[in-house]
């Protein structure tokens, strides 16, 4: 057994009460990978580490990711400080098609070196499990490689990878603007051969003006129902597209970026299961003004994740502990919301919170020690990751003493 002993604060969202813990001077017991026992200091592990009374939180649960590419996209950057808009980038061959020969060309055990190296960080800054899609490739073939990589990363690292395809990323070059054609081939060719390789749980579709409309949208999540990948949706984030009511009649797991979201559609959404995926970095990245209305779609009723939609291109964000600064400083979100966001209510936007997501008795032993006192120094440290330790299905994987 593993006793977390001498834990100043343990800081989780209990799923049972509804309500936000916050545990002070208490031990954690861990067996085959689970929590069994939260209690005081009494000391009895067979392998013991002393938190020397710093804070303890549930790892993070990054709900929505993009790391499957060869090459960054630094030259955009440098194009949006200069005053070009992203989708002006996009029109004069930037932004997603840019990824593609990269990601087409590259080998299988290239493009897995690459993203174990992503992966490495990522579990460097304390997220324990991810969302991960494709949408680089674009054709059949380099989708399903894609998805072989990120299946083989979860398979040979310690970070939880669930993994989506999302074919219906952009239309590709080749198409010639034909979108038709292309969605065409996505639910009679790719959605299945993606099914019957068998590592996709989910499928997304970029629901926005200049990529995939509403109908094309519900083609491609319908199409995916039929062959059970669970639908999520990219949506409303440049224009106010009417995707998150098709979200929540396709019982989509949930709708991402929001940042153009209706009145009419936040009450769409309220009414639903859908959960909203809530993207700052992202904004943050692109050096707009405009965030999700979080604080709307919370008093609506609406469940909100915040995820840190890391890419190439438009957001090149792996750090949680960022994303839960930028969700108070941008999204009106308080510490304790923005914490729940970024690790239980993750962890139910890839249908995973009765195993992981809270620090409770019963669950997988994913946690964060920090070389912090209390959550509030987590936002306040913006560009730092006091980390001390990462704990990984009962595991201690990472040590920055």
């Amino acid at each position: 057994m593993l006793q977390l002993k001498n834990i100043g604060i343990l800081s989780t969202y209990n799923s049972v009460t509804g309500s936000f813990d916050s545990v002070k001077n208490c031990t954690i017991d861990i067996e085959n990978e689970i929590v069994i026992g939260i209690g005081k200091n009494n000391y009895n592990g067979d392998s013991i580490i002393d938190c020397n009374q710093k804070l303890v939180t549930p790892g993070f649960v990054d709900a929505h990711t993009h790391p499957v590419f060869k090459n960054g996209r630094e030259k955009e950057f440098t194009q949006r400080i200069s005053g070009k808009s992203y989708e002006e980038i996009s029109a004069n061959g930037g932004g997603i098609n840019s990824s593609i020969i990269g990601v087409r060309e590259i080998s299988e055990t290239e493009l897995l070196d690459i993203v174990i190296n992503r992966m490495d960080e990522f579990l460097s800054l304390g997220t324990t499990t991810i969302e991960a899609k494709t949408g680089y490739g674009l054709d059949t073939e380099s989708e399903l490689k894609s998805l072989r990589v990120l299946d083989h990363v979860h398979n040979n690292h310690k970070i939880d990878i669930f993994p989506t395809f999302l074919g219906a990323h952009s239309v590709p070059d080749e198409f010639n603007g034909d979108t038709k054609a292309y969605v065409d081939l996505l639910c009679n060719e790719m959605i299945p051969a993606v099914s019957e390789q068998g590592i996709a749980k989910f499928c997304d579709v970029f629901c926005e003006v200049g990529y995939f409309d509403l109908l094309q949208s519900s083609k491609v999540l319908k199409t995916a129902i039929k062959y059970n990948l669970v639908p999520r949706i990219h949506t409303d984030e440049f224009s106010n597209i009417g995707g998150s009511k098709l979200a929540s009649e396709v019982k989509a797991i949930s709708a991402d970026h929001l940042m153009e979201i209706s009145d009419e559609d936040i009450n769409f959404l309220s009414n639903s299961d859908t959960i909203a995926i809530l993207l700052p970095g992202t904004t943050f990245f692109l050096g707009k003004e405009k965030y999700a209305p979080a604080r709307k779609l919370i008093d609506r009723g609406v469940h909100i994740a915040v995820a840190s939609d890391f890419n190439p291109g438009s957001c090149h964000i792996k750090s949680m502990p960022f994303i839960i600064g930028l969700s108070c400083i941008y999204l009106g979100l308080s510490i304790e919301e923005a914490l729940k966001a970024a690790t239980w209510s993750g962890a139910c936007a890839i249908n995973e919170q009765e195993r992981i997501g809270s620090i409770e008795v019963g669950k997988q032993a994913d946690l964060i020690i920090w070389d912090l006192d209390t959550i509030e120094q987590i936002p306040y440290n913006l560009t730092s990751t006091p980390i001390r330790n990462v704990i990984k299905a009962g595991e201690p994987l990472i040590s920055l003493d």
